[in-house]
């Protein structure tokens, strides 16, 4: 069998032999193992070279299984499974027993939710365990959208890639727990801050911490290996040196020859920029006549902000 497969059983084989695969999701892929199993988590951490103090979510295929696990949704947040299940939405709850404390990095909440991906609903349905799934990346690189990102990292260090095609949302899921009684989004994702507005209400953001409660809240995340400068305008973009440096654009203009530059959108969509984002980042990686990437900040509304959020972490210090 090839390292990138469409066997979901053979997936289900190795992951309840506690070994690690990637799998799809809508957002970005995972880097999946036994979340029950304390050795596979800690394989995760390993391979993947994570901190130990950065938790992570719990992936199944329905609300029954994390209620027999002893994991139950809020009331506050019981809308927002409702209305975004499966799909882009993690929710932070209290922690069960049965959760091993290495997933929360000891903390008393855990991470949890249900992917909105074909392949991997079928192969969750095989589970009577969730699985525990970071993005299938080195730490601090930038996510993978298609089953040939993980392959450049991980072919002959994990059992295999389940092959879903290239992910539909590409950022990562939007996380939100609670805060004084209310909705609090700890992580901008694939879920907009809109949509989830028009469910709950008006919500509180808190996103960044050098101790996190939740996936995806470090200030230096997502970065490619070359130098980022962001821009917000036509004037600061003219005023760019074109020397070793592409482009990464979203309405701006830009006249460069057509292998320096990325446009996200052609038609100002922010859900095809977020779904190209990714890809665009790792593009230049082994060029090494472009040293610097200069990308266009989006619009902060819709899936621009989570973008914009990635885009700042990718190019702190």
């Amino acid at each position: 069998m090839s390292f990138i497969s469409s066997d979901i059983a053979f997936a289900e084989k190795a992951l309840t032999a506690g070994e690690l695969v990637a799998i799809p999701t809508e957002t970005v892929y995972g880097m999946a193992g036994n979340g029950f199993n304390e050795s596979a988590v800690k394989q995760i951490f390993k391979v993947k070279n994570r901190p130990f103090y950065d938790p992570l979510i719990l992936h199944t295929n329905s609300i029954e299984k994390l209620e027999s696990w002893g994991l139950k949704i809020p009331e506050v947040l019981q809308p927002l499974a409702k209305a975004f299940w499966p799909g882009p939405l993690t929710l932070l709850i209290k922690k069960s027993a049965q959760v091993p404390e290495i997933i929360t990095s000891g903390l008393d909440r855990v991470a949890v939710r249900i992917p909105s991906h074909a392949t991997t609903l079928d192969l969750l349905s095989r589970l009577p365990f969730p699985l525990a799934a970071p993005s299938a990346n080195p730490f601090g690189y930038v996510s993978p959208t298609t089953p040939e990102h993980v392959a450049v990292h991980f072919e002959g260090k994990i059992a295999m890639v389940l092959d879903g095609g290239p992910c539909n949302v590409g950022i990562e899921s939007t996380i939100v727990g609670i805060e004084n009684g209310k909705p609090t989004v700890y992580r901008l994702g694939g879920l907009s801050i809109e949509r989830i507005e028009s469910v709950v209400g008006k919500v509180q953001v808190n996103t960044s911490s050098s101790k996190p409660s939740a996936p995806g809240m470090l200030s230096k995340h997502y970065s490619p290996n070359k130098e980022i400068v962001t821009v917000d305008s036509i004037t600061e973009l003219r005023k760019i040196e074109t020397r070793k440096t592409a482009f990464i654009l979203f309405d701006l203009k830009k006249d460069v020859p057509p292998a320096k530059l990325i446009q996200l959108s052609l038609t100002s969509d922010h859900d095809e920029a977020a779904q190209k984002f990714y890809d665009a980042l790792r593009h230049w990686d082994n060029d090494e006549s472009i040293t610097r990437l200069v990308i266009e900040r989006l619009p902060d509304f819709g899936l621009g902000r989570a973008i914009n959020d990635r885009l700042l972490r990718a190019a702190a210090k």
